[in-house]
């Protein structure tokens, strides 16, 4: 064990130097790769106007004019959310409408009894409530004398829980596909990086590890680009391709803020 801690601390004092110039930058990163799929999204509804109305009034059974109002909404909702996300601005409001669109998306698209759909938005649905918790430190509650936690306390459970959902993704990833040595290999690793993410014990570099596998991953299994433009398998790779980005951002949240204070790395610094 002491060597293991050996190396994971060279580990992270590596990392530490070749992102320390980057660092400033992180936050702003990760908050646009986190919504680039809502972004993603809202164009695609835009290009594909009539295809998406004619899946949703004929093969889901909604009526006409519902649809409109059902597509224009999740397009006003995704670009404004993104908007203030990025900005910063009004960051409950911002993830308060982004999680409505993946809900009503799950349930208008028929998606939500899908297994790999499920993990992906509840990963995303991760990436978002660490949005949320780095912007609990800096604003004050939208409910003032209302009963409720603090912000210290409200950063900390939703770190807790975003960095829980943020690993599902992997997880996914791990029990979806063919199996060969290499991937039987990353995949031992990745699930270790998974279970140290979840109990925040060496966080940082777990999810350091996360964000390079999943780059990786990517790049070489969702290359959309790849594929002819007429092919229908080009919008399923395009989508997963920023959903993985989504989560990507999320992770390095992680990797910016820390843990929080539910997590093994806290507790050791109390000692």
């Amino acid at each position: 064990m002491d060597q293991v801690r050996q190396y994971t601390s060279k580990a992270e004092d590596v990392i530490g130097t070749i992102s320390q110039p980057l660092k400033p930058f992180i936050p702003a990163i990760a908050r646009f790769l986190v919504v680039v799929t809502f972004l993603e999204d809202a164009f695609r509804i835009l290009f594909q106007w009539e295809d998406q109305l004619f899946y949703l009034e004929r093969v889901r059974g909604i009526p006409w004019g519902g649809s409109h109002l059902f597509l224009a909404s999740n397009i006003v909702i995704m670009f404004v959310g993104s908007f203030l996300v990025v900005r910063r601005k009004y960051p409950e409001y911002a993830v308060g409408g982004l999680f409505l669109v993946v809900v009503a998306q799950s349930i208008g698209y028929g998606l939500w009894n899908e297994f790999n759909f499920l993990l992906r938005s509840l990963s995303v649905i991760g990436g978002l409530l660490m949005v949320l918790s780095d912007a609990f430190s800096k604003k004050k509650s939208v409910f003032p004398g209302l009963p409720q936690l603090s912000e210290v306390d409200r950063k900390t459970y939703f770190q807790l829980f975003g960095r829980v959902l943020l690993i599902l993704l992997f997880i996914g990833f791990i029990f979806h596909g063919e199996w060969s040595y290499s991937r039987a290999i990353v995949s031992l690793i990745g699930f270790a990086a998974c279970i140290m993410v979840v109990v925040g014990f060496k966080a940082k570099w777990s999810a350091t590890f996360l964000v390079l596998s999943l780059s990786v991953f990517n790049l070489f299994i969702n290359n959309f680009w790849s594929v002819h433009h007429a092919n229908p398998q080009r919008d399923f790779l395009k989508y997963d391709f920023f959903q993985t980005l989504s989560i990507v951002g999320g992770l390095l949240l992680l990797v910016n803020m820390g843990p929080g204070g539910i997590s093994i790395d806290e507790k050791k610094k109390e000692f």
